[in-house]
């Protein structure tokens, strides 16, 4: 079976692609309007920002061929903004650009206190019984990753709902068109059965009404692989202690990046983040090996893929100049995600906070107004600085802490750092964060050097602090040694994710372990059985 694949130039359609050759389906690229007309069944996966794509689309003069397929009822699977581009307009869009406009009704920002974007595995009310959802188990989660959704006048058109904060319309059906919120290409066995009853169905028309209720938001559990070059100069996957890497001089080698990568999909982790340490010599897209490393784990691991690690601009030795919205788009292009951003944030931070203005030009502004704030994910990396009074620390939002200093100070602050936490800055992590997530970040990634690689916990301190001070989504990190370190932190911090490297990598703490327990503490996760 050929499936036409519109891919506009935006975010990460590889994974979409392995994931159909993958159920023996060939892709055929649409390199102009014509090919829309000629496809047999037709997949848009759509990701980023909702004005750039129809910028994009009215440019690339596609607008029109996908009415005429669209309206021939011609089988049609839109993933995301491919699915909020078939109504009227969005929120996030105040151009003037046409939109396909095939459903009424308009895409809305969500109006929640829960943490926006909505990002993580979601349970879906099934409303029709649909093809495309043929032998999936109702109490199946999908992945999300948004923070607009659609609003139709039709309520014939909605296939399911999902809850977050109230029910919002989660996928849509109208014959042989189908649209969903959720990315299939990211959402495991069941996801890719999705895709497979589009290939492979003859009739995708929904027949018969239902309403089978699924389950809520899952509390996600990350693998982290820090990667970097040994001495031998191989990609190997390292584990520090407060971030030395070292042991008896020679890098720590944990394994192989995609070997591990593919393991801990096997295993049920939620997504999967790449920290690429390794200093880079002179240009991060000359950076093949890592590159590499993404392509090869998109081909087998179908959960969201974060990568961080040289994502800001850069001059090489020639003089030449490139963006960080070009070394994103790179990593993007080679099965990405989400991007992480670490020092480039502090640096950006401490601008804008002197200015108190956005320039629009920073890496995290570019790469967020381009693939929407939830691409783009900040990792914080502070380290407690103890005082004796709140007084003694004015300019920072200052704690009162259960473990005290080494002098009895009963106060901290979390004094941020850069450079793989070499470097100190006039700067907490509490104000980090908030900064960052008015600059248009989708996501705080929140480690502690005091922690790393000790197995003692969570900094539950840091991580209620920070969560408290955004509305963002907060992935706590550093310090898990057992399974009951999750459970006390999604009870007592409300962290929507959990971070681990070590205990993963030495097999200490299976990721099955991990959600077995969370389950017996009443704590909703994702089965994978």
């Amino acid at each position: 079976m050929i499936i036409t694949l519109l891919d506009y130039g935006a975010g990460n359609v590889r994974s979409v692609a392995n994931a159909i050759e993958r159920l023996g389906g060939t892709i055929k690229p649409v390199t102009r309007p014509s090919d829309i007309l000629d496809a047999e069944k037709l997949l848009f996966p759509g990701v980023g920002n909702y004005a750039s794509m129809i910028r994009i689309l009215n440019e690339k003069n596609y607008i029109r061929p996908l009415r005429e397929y669209l309206r021939a009822d011609q089988p049609f699977f839109g993933i995301c903004l491919g699915m909020q581009a078939l109504f009227e307009g969005s929120q996030e869009d105040v151009s003037d650009h046409e939109s396909l406009g095939i459903f009424k009704g308009r895409v809305n920002r969500f109006q929640t206190r829960l943490a926006v974007p909505h990002i993580g595995w979601n349970g879906v009310n099934l409303k029709k019984d649909s093809p495309v959802f043929k032998d999936v188990a109702p109490d199946t989660k999908f992945y999300f990753v948004h923070s607009y959704h659609i609003v139709p006048e039709d309520a014939d058109i909605i296939l399911t709902t999902t809850n977050y904060g109230y029910e919002f319309v989660s996928s849509v059906q109208k014959g042989n068109v189908i649209g969903t919120q959720f990315h299939p290409e990211k959402s495991g066995t069941a996801g890719l059965k999705l895709l497979e009853n589009f290939i492979y169905q003859k009739d995708l028309r929904a027949q018969t009404a239902i309403d089978i209720k699924g389950k809520g938001l899952s509390k996600r559990i990350i693998a982290c692989l820090d990667v970097r070059s040994n001495d031998q100069g191989d990609l190997v996957v390292t584990k520090g202690d407060q971030y030395d890497v070292r042991d008896d001089g020679n890098v720590r080698n944990l394994g192989k990046p995609v070997a591990l990568a593919k393991r801990y999909y096997e295993e049920g982790a939620d997504e999967i983040t790449f920290l690429n340490i390794t200093g880079f010599r002179d240009f991060p897209l000359k950076d093949l090996p890592m590159i590499a490393v993404l392509e090869e784990t998109s081909k087998n691991v179908f959960v969201p893929l974060t990568i961080g690690g040289g994502i800001r601009d850069y001059t090489d030795s020639k003089g030449k100049t490139y963006t960080a919205l070009e070394v994103a788009a790179q990593y993007f292009r080679s099965g990405a995600d989400k991007i992480s951003i670490g020092s480039d944030a502090v640096y950006t931070v401490e601008q804008y906070l002197k200015t108190g203005k956005k320039t629009g030009k920073s890496p995290l502004e570019q790469i967020s107004n381009v693939y929407g704030n939830q691409a783009v994910v900040i990792s914080i990396d502070p380290k407690r600085i103890y005082v004796n009074s709140p007084a003694e620390a004015k300019q920072h939002h200052v704690i009162k802490t259960m473990v005290p200093g080494p002098n009895n100070e009963a106060y901290c602050w979390y004094q941020c750092t850069v450079q793989g936490g070499r470097e100190t800055r006039d700067l907490d992590a509490v104000a980090l964060a908030q900064a960052c997530q008015e600059l248009g970040a989708g996501e705080i990634l929140l480690n502690c050097i005091d922690r790393d690689g000790t197995n003692s916990g969570f900094d539950l301190e840091l991580i209620t602090a920070v969560k408290n001070a955004v509305s963002i989504p907060v992935i706590a990190s550093s310090g898990a040694g057992c399974e009951a370190h999750f459970a006390q932190v999604f009870e007592k911090t409300g962290a929507e994710a959990a971070l681990a490297a070590g205990i993963f990598h030495r097999q200490e703490v299976p990721i099955q372990k991990v959600k077995d327990y969370l389950q017996g503490k009443n704590i909703e996760v994702r089965t994978t059985s």
